[in-house]
């Protein structure tokens, strides 16, 4: 049997359900087929590749694993949200509380909050001091 055909197809498998659940536990057990499919062109003895992939994938679970959930912790992702948004003033189109509202800035419609009890009403101008997600928290000025 063709031991090294099967645990590549089996790797690219944990690759793609580590695509679809971002978790960088799949990941492991990839590199682990991997590196066992490379071990399996040289023996065909299951009592030797079985453990191989067994440690291989603990290793990886237990080292590798923290060091990559730590680097993509420490990624700093930008949207473009901050230099387009952030400190600019913007229409209030319905009013505005601690739990909704809206506002209009360069012709698009937002949802907007205030970060304090404040009301602000339609028409009014307020700047944008901070957004999460889809939602822009606005102060009065």
């Amino acid at each position: 049997m063709i031991y090294w055909q099967i645990l590549t197809i089996i790797g690219i498998s944990f690759l793609i359900i580590e695509i679809f659940t971002p978790m960088m536990f799949f990941l492991n057990f990839s590199l682990a087929c991997f590196c066992t499919a490379i071990l399996s062109l040289y023996t065909k003895n299951l009592n030797i590749l079985i453990p191989f992939f067994v440690v291989l994938s603990i290793l990886f679970v237990s080292f590798l694993r923290p060091i990559l959930m730590k680097k993509l912790k420490n990624k700093n992702y930008s949207t473009g949200v901050e230099e387009k948004y952030i400190g600019k003033t913007a229409k209030v189109i319905e009013d505005i509380s601690k739990n909704s509202g809206a506002i209009s800035i360069y012709d698009e419609r937002w949802n907007a909050r205030t970060l304090t009890d404040e009301f602000i009403k339609v028409g009014d101008e307020v700047k944008i001091v901070k957004n999460e997600s889809l939602i822009f928290y606005v102060e009065k000025i």
